[in-house]
C-alpha cells in the first residue's frame, strides 16, 4: 500500500507545473471571457491581457499565446451570441425580457443612435469597431437587434469583431511580458493599460465638458 502511494506521488510530480496550469486556466479563461460578455462586471480586457502576460513567460512560447489568443476570441464570440439570442427574444415578446431591458439600461440614447446610423452607413462591419471602442459593443449590438439582424448575419460580423477584440488585448499582454522578467510586473502593466484604454475616452469627455461649461459660464 505504501508503495502504491509513493508510486502515486512520483507520477504526481512528474507533471510540468505548465501543464497543470494549461488545463486550469485555459478553461477558466474561457468561461470568464463568456461570462463578461454577458455580465459587464467582468474586466474580460484585463483577463485576457494577464492571460497573455502569464503565457509569455512560459517554455511554451508562442504557442501559449496563441491559445491564449484562441479561447479568448472564442469565449468573446460565444458570449456574444448568447446575449443576443436573449435579446431576440426580447425583441420578439411581447413585454420584452429582462435580457433586453439590461441592454437598453447599459446603452445611451446618444451612443445607441450613432449605432443606429454607423449601421445604416456600414452594415456589420460597425461590429469590428464596436469590439475595440470602450463601451461601444453593447449599443453597436442593441442597434443589430432593434433593427432585426438576423443572428447568422450578426455572428458574420461579430467573429472578425472577436478575434480583433482578442489580438489588441493580447498584444497588450505580449508588450507587458515583454517588458518585465517577472510575471506578476507584466500583469500589473497590462492591467494598468487596460483601464486606461477603458477609462481614457470617458474621462477626456468628461473634462472637455467640464471645459465647455467654463467657457460658457466665462
Amino acid at each position: 500500500m505504501t508503495g502504491w502511494w509513493e508510486g502515486a506521488a512520483e507520477v504526481v510530480g512528474r507533471v510540468p507545473p505548465e501543464t497543470t496550469q494549461r488545463a486550469v486556466g485555459y478553461p477558466a479563461l474561457f468561461v470568464l471571457v463568456a461570462l463578461g460578455a454577458l455580465v459587464p462586471v467582468i474586466p474580460t480586457g484585463a483577463l485576457v491581457s494577464s492571460a497573455a502576460v502569464v503565457a509569455f513567460h512560459q517554455r511554451s512560447l508562442p504557442f501559449g499565446v496563441l491559445l491564449v489568443f484562441g479561447v479568448a476570441a472564442l469565449a468573446a464570440f460565444a458570449g456574444d451570441l448568447a446575449l443576443y439570442w436573449l435579446g431576440q427574444r426580447g425583441v420578439r415578446s411581447r413585454g420584452g425580457s429582462r435580457w433586453l431591458e439590461s441592454l437598453r439600461g447599459r446603452a445611451a440614447p446618444e451612443r445607441l443612435e450613432r449605432a443606429r446610423a454607423g449601421l445604416e452607413e456600414h452594415g456589420v462591419l460597425v461590429l469590428v469597431l464596436s469590439r475595440l471602442v470602450p463601451a461601444g459593443r453593447i449599443p453597436v449590438m442593441l442597434a443589430c437587434l432593434l433593427g432585426g439582424l438576423p443572428l447568422r448575419r450578426f455572428a458574420r460580423g461579430d467573429a472578425p469583431a472577436c478575434l480583433a477584440w482578442a489580438a489588441t488585448y493580447g498584444l497588450i499582454g505580449i508588450v507587458g511580458g515583454s517588458l518585465f522578467s517577472d510575471p506578476w510586473k507584466g500583469v500589473a502593466l497590462a492591467v494598468a493599460l487596460t483601464v486606461l484604454i477603458s477609462a481614457g475616452p470617458a474621462v477626456w469627455r468628461r473634462v472637455r465638458s467640464g471645459r465647455g461649461g467654463r467657457g460658457e459660464g466665462g
